[in-house]
């Protein structure tokens, strides 16, 4: 391959998206020059140092940045510097030299290192806190386009001809990308986008074959073997997520791919691996170039042993990141359904129309217990939206979705599902499981969940109901924050005192630990605590009384 395969090998990449030495330049409150050496590079991160031979202390893509206090060979320090994988030299002129030393401007451009100067009145420290700041516009960047290539990729599998549109989304999301769907054979299966170059389409396949390797067929001592492998012969592992492996930057492949079928050209015979499943030597993913496009290939999960295939014109920070979230929605898309679940699913739902009730259906669908998940979207709809249901359900792992017309979904998930992650974009209350008899009291505390998960501004509040702990949901926000308001409003204006209060409570009314916890003085406290039971016209003493502010407390 003459670009990289996935590698454990490759030096780790820098957290954020390299910051273009233009874009440097372009801050004109630093006053920078480029003075040698090419336009442009790509900088990770900036480093300081005054040493005569830097190079054990580079790691990569840094602007050096130095004075020059030991430059005695400039050619030798900038062989030094490019051999160690610099990106570019920055040199501050004064307080050693009052200009530039034009021995070391042609060494940079002998070797091709961008040298850019720096005027007396800018530090090395704004240059590096532009840098850091440019990175994270970058990141920020990145993480947009990121978060919203999967609101789409994700919508896009809810559609009715979900592989096609999660490919069309695909590749608008890598500016006009090629991508193809490729079966165990190599067959496209479903594509989208302009096709690339003959060449660019000829590696593709030959990446598709790195990541998913002809399978060899199964052998046996007997000449007319049957086509089963014997008990023992272990079978060929299932490809795992493409997310698992990222694809490598560096030059060169680094991962050896499966080894053909066939003799080996040694006489001696291969020992019998032992039984049990082997060990994937295949990278999930691989990347080339060729034809001028970037190339890069995804093994799918499952059985059926797809191939995603992508061709770009350029590739960008973020590139691989939706690429991979199309692999898992196209896993779970091409992964084969059960027939016999369908048919159950079908014949509850029949039984359920014609009058049977929830807990005669209930065995139908293979479960014991249900969990109830009300979800209600961030950024609120006008109406329902069953796109967005659908994608819901998926991430949860069912299929039992309802959107209703006030823009809340309703999830039922079987068994225990308490441990559910939160959802982007979506604030879920889930309910304790229940068995099918007792569905509408959890839909009930699932609907309370949501409510008090909107309340708090937590992504998930489970139903705690069982543990005694639930006598707050029993009262809508909208109540629990009109009666704190009225409560409290004598001290609302005072951070101090509604601190204190608090915190008084919390403590169980200890004035030292109060004290500790604010970084008061004990009396202080107490003269706090006076002021509050005096403004409240409320006996603080009283248990009750006490009860009743810190529930007031948590709503204000």
């Amino acid at each position: 391959m003459p670009d990289a395969l996935a590698s454990s090998s490759a030096p780790s990449a820098p957290p954020t998206p390299p910051v273009s030495l233009a874009a440097l330049l372009a801050r004109e409150e630093l006053g920078l020059r480029r003075i040698a050496g090419p336009e442009d590079a790509d900088l990770h991160w900036v480093h300081t140092s005054e040493m005569g031979d830097p190079y054990p202390y580079l790691l990569g893509g840094e602007l050096l940045l130095t004075a020059g206090v030991q430059l005695t060979d400039p050619d030798h320090y900038v062989s030094q510097v490019v051999a160690a994988g610099a990106a570019a030299l920055g040199f501050g002129v004064a307080p050693v030299y009052d200009t530039v030393p034009p021995a070391l401007v042609a060494a940079c451009d002998r070797h091709g290192l961008p040298l850019v100067e720096v005027p007396p009145p800018t530090t090395f420290t704004a240059i590096a806190r532009a840098v850091w700041r440019l990175m994270a516009e970058a990141r920020h960047r990145e993480l947009r386009r990121v978060a919203q290539a999967q609101q789409g990729l994700a919508t896009a599998a809810a559609r009715p001809d979900p592989v096609p549109a999660v490919l069309r989304q695909l590749t608008a999301r890598l500016d006009g990308a090629w991508a193809v769907l490729l079966s165990a054979e190599g067959a496209p299966l479903a594509t989208a986008g302009r096709p690339p170059s003959p060449d660019a389409h000829e590696a593709l396949a030959r990446l598709a074959r790195v990541v998913n390797p002809p399978q060899p067929e199964p052998t046996t001592s007997e000449p007319a073997a049957p086509r089963t492998a014997p008990t023992g012969t272990p079978t060929p592992p299932a490809v795992p997520p493409a997310s698992r492996t990222a694809p490598a930057t560096g030059p060169g492949p680094k991962t050896t791919p499966a080894p053909a079928s066939g003799p080996s050209p040694k006489t001696t015979p291969a020992p019998t691996p032992p039984p049990g499943p082997a060990p994937r030597t295949t990278p999930a993913s691989a990347t080339d170039t060729a034809g001028g496009s970037h190339l890069a290939a995804y093994a799918l999960a499952g059985g059926q042993r797809l191939v995603l295939g992508v061709a770009a014109d350029r590739r960008e920070a973020g590139d691989h990141t939706i690429a991979g979230v199309a692999v898992v929605l196209l896993s779970l898309l091409t992964t084969p359904h059960q027939g016999a679940a369908e048919s159950a699913r079908a014949a509850a739902l029949v039984r359920l129309l014609l009058g049977a009730d929830a807990a005669e259906v209930a065995p139908l669908l293979g479960a014991d217990g249900w969990t109830v998940v009300h979800a209600r979207p961030v950024a609120a709809p006008a109406g329902p939206d069953p796109l967005a249901a659908a994608a819901l359900g998926a991430a949860l792992g069912s299929a039992l979705v309802d959107a209703t017309e006030e823009g809340v979904v309703r999830v039922l998930l079987a068994g225990d599902a308490r441990d559910i992650e939160p959802q982007p974009g979506w604030t879920l209350g889930v309910s304790s499981p229940v068995p099918a008899s007792d569905l509408p009291a959890a839909g009930i505390r699932a609907e309370r969940a949501v409510r008090r998960a909107e309340a708090t501004r937590s992504p998930v509040v489970r139903d705690r109901a069982e543990a005694g702990e639930g006598l707050a949901s029993l009262i809508t926000p909208d109540e629990a924050r009109a009666h704190a308001r009225v409560q409290l409003a004598p001290i609302a204006d005072s951070p101090a005192l509604t601190s204190t209060l608090r915190t008084w409570l919390s403590l169980h009314g200890s004035w030292d630990r109060t004290a500790v916890a604010l970084d008061v003085h004990r009396n202080t406290v107490r003269q706090r605590i006076a002021r509050c039971a005096t403004l409240l016209d409320a006996d603080l003493d009283d248990a009750d009384v006490r009860m009743d502010l810190w529930f007031a407390l948590r709503w204000l």
